[in-house]
């Protein structure tokens, strides 16, 4: 039972963690720019809205959700049988529980997105996935700007 309660807090604990991670979708809108971004130049296009439609953008995984689901499967399954018959219930328990694990990461981790399809003023199109941001709604016939810079380019109003 002492084993079930600090199983029970540790996954509390490390878990939300796992919201956040790098690698994870935080960080994907147009408002947001990372560290090596800051004091860049960017280029600049104006276009207009095309198309607007709503899509997932999926998580990531670092690994602890994987290594939090098997230390919990591994835990609960050795109170299962006795002798190599509670060995393999430890090892199937800890296998299934990192696989449960990565799967619960990669979903705690996604996050709604958008994909703008935007005609620039030169007559070129170009479709642009980013995360949704709140209060940043998109619609056809909006007039936008394009940042692009480095691999990274982001639709802002």
């Amino acid at each position: 039972m002492k084993k079930l309660l600090v199983l029970t807090a540790a996954s509390v604990v490390l878990l939300p963690g796992c919201a956040n991670v790098p690698g994870s979708t935080a960080g994907l809108g147009s408002g947001d720019f990372s560290r090596a971004q800051a004091r860049q130049v960017l280029s600049v296009q104006f276009g207009t809205v095309q198309a607007v439609r709503a899509v997932q953008i999926e998580g990531g995984q670092s690994g602890a959700g994987m290594a939090t689901g098997a230390v919990v499967g591994g835990l609960l399954a050795n109170h299962i049988g006795e002798g190599r018959g509670k060995k393999l219930a430890t090892l199937l328990g800890a296998v299934g529980g990192g696989i449960a694990g990565a799967a619960g990461e990669k979903a705690m981790t996604g996050t709604a997105g958008v994909e703008i399809t935007v005609k620039l003023e030169n007559g070129q199109a170009l479709a642009v996935t980013q995360a949704a941001e709140p209060g940043e709604n998109f619609k056809t016939g909006d007039r936008v700007r394009v940042l692009s810079g480095g691999s990274t380019v982001r639709v802002a109003h």
